[in-house]
């Protein structure tokens, strides 16, 4: 029984992981993100399609630790202070948009089943599924702010402090499913008055833990250098606060996420969130393919119409509400449907919610089946309304808005004003050498115009422009931009345009070196070679290597580059004279 059981274990892995690489790979490649890609990976091997893998609701138990591992992780990147500092975030916009969102849904739900049917959903019903509904998923927002790289910016953290106080909502909305149940047998449970007091004892118990006990227990393992045992102790402090919530009756990610802002400011941060984040991304990919393993296709087919537009509704009244909230607490339009498009699907504690209302006799099964796809419905659809209403989200980058590039009596051109582009222009300037600036970040032009910087908006990348901006006089044309975006037919055709120009161009590494190979320029930069060896020399340094010594050093690596470099243009491949690469000491070379 016991090698029968092990060999499903390993048959639904097999078949989880193998499909779940193939779809996260697609909608990746689609731009659609992992988590549609995991939601579909469940949905096509559960239950209500090939019925390969089964029994969600176990499999989802278990990868509920991956919202708490996310939660710690996320506390770890946010101090005492800076969350004391967005409180009113927290505790004014999470309050509004959970009673806000709750409220209306609710409303939406009881009038739309009253439309649809004539015996429509009692308004304790209505209560009972739409205050979990206007809960958005912790697990598929954070993870999309941290991929866009906007989880620290004032638009990150306002969402943020939404998604932390529907999850300390949890607690109340619980008390008030159990407050109208019709069940006898839930009057055992404590009263809500009850549970948060045991929410205070369990944040100050977690708190003096982290300080009296996770705290010296982790300086003891660094003090032993024992690297391994970082990662039992990681997951040790994740599993115990979560433990200690659930004990309670409390929400186990809230307590992780204590867990983790108690260590936000200890040395020991880095290490841990580079620990648990690998066991974090395994056990989140497998929240979500649970998640689609409980999409019951049947009840969709059964009636598609009902599940699509309550979905619909959904969707759309918690994206009208939060809008309006955001323009409430000045957000400009754009920032404001971004938040609301965001935040407009429904979320995991939902399915916890659902499950305590049908425990108490509030909606039956059915409804809890299809409010569960409702659920999981929109959680699909929200990389696609995010992909779908991008251009209008964001802010109009214009030419009429800045202005265009024109001559100016400029003997040199400046294309890409970023961190490389700043420093060629200043030493230009320095040398009382006129330039003109020309960018495409709208955000970088109006900061450089704060320190008095001119810098015109446009493609330097358009021949066009260039004639605009004074190319055909210039004496100097540097492209300073990031990545790999020039090319040597560009250039030709730069070259050709304007022959006076001596062209400079900033490339990303040797490969961008090679493909420009015979461009018609005076140079090709290799953007971080300088301060590579900079930082080189720096090292040689701290380890009392003499000055001559360094400078031997030096000269020994640049000439080897060189030769490097030179058999690599000839050859017209990376491989050539890879034994002009330092590799050994000269003393294990001999």
């Amino acid at each position: 029984m016991e090698e029968h059981a092990q060999s499903f274990l390993l048959q639904d892995g097999f078949l989880l992981l193998g499909t779940a690489l193939v779809f996260v790979l697609v909608f990746r490649r689609l731009g659609l993100g992992a988590t549609l890609g995991y939601i579909m990976t469940g949905a096509v091997l559960g239950p209500y399609a090939l019925h390969l893998v089964g029994d969600p609701e176990s499999k989802i138990g278990i990868a509920e630790l991956g919202i708490t591992l996310l939660l710690f992780i996320v506390g770890l990147e946010l101090a005492p202070h800076r969350l004391w500092r967005m409180r009113h975030e927290i505790f004014g916009l999470g309050l509004l948009q959970v009673a806000a969102c709750g409220l209306a849904v609710t409303g939406v739900i009881y009038a739309l089943t009253h439309i649809f049917s004539d015996q429509g959903f009692t308004w304790t019903a209505a209560l009972a599924l739409g205050l979990p509904l206007g809960l958005s998923s912790t697990a598929q927002v954070l993870p999309m702010l941290q991929s866009a790289g906007r989880l620290h910016t004032p638009f990150g953290e306002r969402a943020f402090a939404i998604l932390l106080f529907q999850d300390l909502s949890i607690i109340p909305l619980i008390t008030i499913i159990a407050a109208m149940s019709r069940n006898p047998a839930a009057a055992a449970g404590p009263p809500g008055w009850l549970l948060v007091i045991y929410t205070l004892v369990a944040v100050a118990g977690l708190i003096a833990a982290g300080r009296f006990v996770i705290r010296p227990l982790f300086r003891l393992i660094g003090n032993l250098g024992e690297r391994e045992m970082f990662v039992f102790a990681g997951l040790f402090t994740v599993i115990a606060s979560a433990a200690a919530m659930e004990l309670l009756g409390l929400s186990t990610a809230l307590g992780a996420f204590i867990a983790g802002v108690m260590l936000a400011d200890s040395p020991y941060r880095h290490e841990l969130e580079a620990d648990v984040e690998p066991f974090r991304t395994i056990l989140l990919g497998l929240f979500f393919m649970s998640v689609g393993m409980m999409l019951d296709l049947q009840a969709i087919a059964q009636r598609p119409v009902y599940v699509l537009s309550m979905a619909l509704a959904l969707i759309v009244t918690k994206a009208v509400v939060i809008f309006g909230i955001g323009k409430l607490f000045r957000m400009d339009w754009r920032g404001a449907l971004a938040l609301g498009l965001l935040l407009s699907q429904g979320g995991e504690f939902g399915f916890v919610l659902f499950a305590q209302a049908q425990e108490a006799l509030l909606i039956s099964p059915l409804a809890g089946s299809v409010f569960t796809a409702v659920v999981t419905l929109s959680m699909v659809s929200t990389p696609f309304l995010m992909m779908a209403t991008r251009r209008m989200r964001e802010a109009p980058a214009s030419k009429e808005e800045r202005d265009e590039p024109q001559i100016d009596g400029s003997n040199a051109l400046v294309v890409g004003y970023g961190r490389f582009g700043q420093t060629v222009a200043q030493m230009l300037i320095a040398a009382d050498i006129p330039v003109t600036l020309i960018d495409t970040d709208v955000e970088m032009i109006d900061i450089a115009e704060g320190f008095g910087a001119k810098v015109y908006f446009g493609d330097g990348t358009r021949i066009d422009l260039l004639r605009q901006a004074g190319a055909a006089e210039a004496e100097l044309i540097a492209f300073c931009i990031d990545g790999d975006q020039i090319s040597e037919d560009f250039l030709h055709g730069v070259h050709t345009a304007f022959p006076r120009a001596e062209i400079l161009v900033r490339a990303f590494d040797r490969r961008t070196m090679l493909k420009l190979k015979d461009a018609p320029v005076r140079r090709v930069v290799r953007e971080v070679l300088e301060s590579a060896v900079t930082m080189g020399r720096a090292a040689l340094d701290a380890l009392d290597v003499s000055l001559p010594e360094i400078d031997r050093a030096e000269a020994a690596y640049r000439s080897r580059d060189k030769e490097r470099l030179k058999a690599q243009f000839e050859a017209g491949e990376l491989t050539a004279a890879r034994d002009r690469i330092f590799t050994q000491p000269a003393r294990e070379r001999r």
